[in-house]
């Protein structure tokens, strides 16, 4: 049996982690909640790993390393504004490092999320962008197999990207964003009441509220206009999607391909692209940002 990886997906609330053996066979699997700041987090992870190389009858010692996803940007193990976990600055590749005496490799949550999604779909060599339809939007790219961050890790901030200069302002302060139209931030943030989100907008959509109506319809045009950003700057071949708002399934994928086919009609050139087509929901329940992580030393970009 080969080197044991172990992959970690640091969220905002919870931590992710994984043992995966040969073959990528989940061995074993623990989730917990995360503590805050820099200290909080250091010891969320360690506590992490003891418990699931335990559950897999492994020391970390004796691990391939231990790949890590957060939120922030990250630049050579050291994190920076990873504010939903309050911390401004941690060089968390060097500490973990130090403490496990083992590689530690730290790479953004959702460049993670998209070697997980590249692995599961099981197509060595294909292109894939993991849109993260979440708390904001953003896009991992692998190309060829490979990472990519592009010149200065901004690769894949789809969530900037202005589609309408008279649309509703973002928390960015800008108006238009992709984010603000297909994100659950952006959607309270155009629903503006206090305590209410994206389920409590979709749900009135439902019952007939116009006004949630048409933040639902901005919904379905973003996650559209996302992937077709990411089809004519890239063509992938598929484009997955991830994150919190993904739990509206098959209403989400049949929304945006709605939207789709209507741009089909007018233009044979997209027609020919079969954006449609190359939509494809995460798997439910799989860890796909853990078992990502697990791997990001080995195709880094």
């Amino acid at each position: 049996m080969s080197a044991p990886r172990i992959g970690l997906d640091i969220g905002g609330t919870k931590i992710d982690a994984v043992v995966l053996g040969d073959g990528d066979a989940l061995l074993a699997r623990h989730r917990r909640p995360v503590e805050r700041g820099a200290d909080g987090v250091i010891a969320s992870a360690c506590a992490a790993v003891d418990a699931v190389t335990a559950d897999a009858g492994v020391r970390v010692a004796d691990a391939a390393g231990v790949g890590i996803g957060i939120p922030g940007a990250v630049r050579g193990g050291v994190v920076e504004h990873a504010l939903n976990l309050g911390v401004e600055r941690l060089a968390l590749a060097d500490v973990l490092r130090d403490r496990w005496g083992v590689p530690v490799v730290v790479e953004n949550d959702v460049n993670v999320a998209a070697l997980g999604a590249w692995h599961l779909q099981r197509e060595q060599g294909a292109s894939i962008a993991y849109l993260n339809v979440g708390t904001g939007l953003a896009a991992g790219l692998i190309l060829d197999g490979r990472l990519w961050r592009g010149g200065r890790g901004a690769a894949g901030e789809i969530g900037y990207i202005s589609i309408d200069p008279a649309g509703p302002v973002g928390a960015d302060g800008l108006p238009g964003g992709l984010e603000t139209y297909a994100s659950g931030s952006g959607i309270a943030l155009q629903w503006g009441r206090d305590g209410e989100g994206a389920v409590e907008v979709l749900s009135a959509a439902r019952a007939g509220d116009e006004s949630a109506q048409r933040i639902r319809a901005g919904l379905m045009t973003g996650v559209a206009t996302a992937v077709r950003v990411l089809v004519l700057t890239l063509d992938v071949d598929r484009v997955m999607l991830g994150g919190g708002l993904t739990g509206l399934q098959h209403e989400l994928v049949d929304g945006a391909c709605s939207v789709i086919r209507g741009w089909e009609a007018a233009s044979p050139f997209l027609a020919s692209l079969d954006m449609g087509a190359r939509i494809v929901l995460a798997p439910h329940g799989e860890p796909i940002a853990a078992i990502g992580a697990a791997h990001v030393e080995e195709i880094r970009g």
